[in-house]
């Protein structure tokens, strides 16, 4: 028997003890007899909810649920987001990756409550009102900026109490990396004859002169090919970092899941600039306690970030004689979780603070002739910049006129038991800080 069944025989039995109760205290008939009576009404409903035999389910409802168990493992099973809403706009369910991008989604909640986006809203209420599919965008700019084209159409639901009032469902096309590449592709072809333009023409003059005044001058024929060499090497660099940078573009949305120690790769990049250091009168050094640096990363662009940040120390602000990298763990509190902070510091010049808002754009160079002597291609910020954002981290960029820069990596730190998204550090903060 149903507990439904159950339930009613013992309501039934107190129900009626307690009428023939109030009826007996009225009378003033309250006695051991009714005492008694009551009782076995009681015991009796109680038996009876346990007795009988239970009801089968009929075809139409074990069709029905399974229908609704192979509609639940399609839905999770859709690697893009989609999401059932009623025509109050309340969600009825979602599917993971619908979950996973919303982390506010949640069921029989407004879908507003989560997804703040006026064009779906309203495209929602308009196929509601012309039961006509439509297409729309979304666009998410936090943790970093994704696009989508939300496909919304009615949902007849045959199960539904009232007929003819569909509901709607939502399907979020991704489509982040199809515009990623096509906006990858515009940057490069104008970087690259922007910034290629200037050493490409000095090939032209020098192999000009080369081939006509200077074709017997065995002197100027040694010094214009050692600048042709060094504007190949400049070329060969640009077109290294412009590729580089657009991988890391390209993924930029995708949160890395592998494990690395930031202190190995720390270690590993200052053994490797020991040369470097030795060659230009600097002392580079690496302070970090014992123990390891956990965070969720590409262990090659994080290397990359750690090679950028150290190169720069040394190329422009080696002349106090000194480079310090450093790492230290700050704990976190309920808002924001322990992070892990690599700061690389020099006696330089130090940089004006006009200049340090503008630090990670791409090919902006505080002095364009120094730069280009070193061997810079005013890109090795802007590949910092993207790889911290697609490790959710910030550079903060602390620096004095004559008394040196300090530039900070903040990372969030992985602890046993954290998920595999390193989502964890405040979108809040910006990028790149300074005093």
């Amino acid at each position: 028997m149903p507990g439904s069944i159950r339930r009613s025989a013992v309501s039934g039995a107190s129900v009626a003890t307690l009428i023939f109760g109030v009826v007996a205290l009225i009378e003033g008939t309250v006695d051991i007899v009714f005492l008694l009576g009551a009782s076995i009404a009681l015991v009796a409903g109680a038996l009876l909810s346990r007795s009988g035999s239970p009801i089968v389910a009929t075809p139409q409802e074990t069709e029905r649920r399974e229908r609704h168990s192979v509609a639940e493992s399609l839905l999770a099973n859709i690697p893009d987001p989609v999401i059932l809403v009623d025509r109050r706009i309340v969600v009825l369910e979602a599917n993971a990756a619908a979950r996973e991008l919303l982390r506010g989604l949640k069921l029989r909640h407004p879908l507003s409550f989560a997804l703040r986006s006026p064009d779906v809203l309203d495209g929602i209420e308009q196929v509601l009102q012309s039961g006509e599919p439509l297409k729309t965008n979304y666009v998410t700019r936090v943790p970093t900026e994704r696009a989508f084209e939300v496909q919304i159409g009615a949902l007849p639901m045959a199960d539904a109490p009232e007929v003819g009032q569909p509901n709607v469902v939502l399907f979020l096309r991704d489509l982040t990396e199809a515009r990623r590449l096509e906006t990858m592709r515009v940057d490069f072809v104008a970087n690259a004859s922007h910034e290629l333009r200037t050493p490409l023409a000095s090939l032209s003059g020098f192999i000009e002169t080369l081939q006509g005044p200077a074709r017997d001058d065995e002197r100027a024929r040694e010094q214009f090919l050692g600048i042709m060499r060094t504007q190949a090497q400049r070329m060969t660099r640009l077109i290294d970092d412009l590729l580089s940078l657009s991988r890391i573009e390209l993924r930029e949305h995708v949160p890395p899941t592998q494990l690395v120690d930031l202190r190995r790769i720390a270690r590993q990049l200052v053994d490797e600039k020991a040369p470097l250091a030795a060659e230009r009168g600097i002392a580079l050094t690496l302070h970090a306690p014992e123990g390891s640096f956990p965070v969720l990363g590409d262990r090659d662009e994080l290397l990359r970030v750690i090679e950028n940040l150290v190169e720069n120390a040394l190329k422009y602000g080696g002349g106090g004689g000194l480079v310090e990298v450093s790492l230290e763990r700050e704990e976190g509190s309920d808002s924001r979780p322990a992070h892990l902070v690599l700061s690389v510091r020099d006696q330089g010049p130090g940089i004006a603070p006009e200049h340090i808002p503008r630090l990670t754009e791409r090919f902006y160079r505080i002095d364009t002739a120094s730069s280009r002597q070193q061997g810079g291609t005013g890109l090795g910020l802007a590949i910092v910049k993207h790889t911290l954002n697609r490790h959710r981290g910030r550079l903060a960029v602390e620096s004095e006129l004559e008394r040196g820069t300090i530039m900070r990596v903040v990372l969030p730190e992985h602890r046993p038991g954290d998920r595999a998204d390193p989502r964890s550090m405040n979108p809040s903060h910006p990028l790149l800080t300074f005093p």
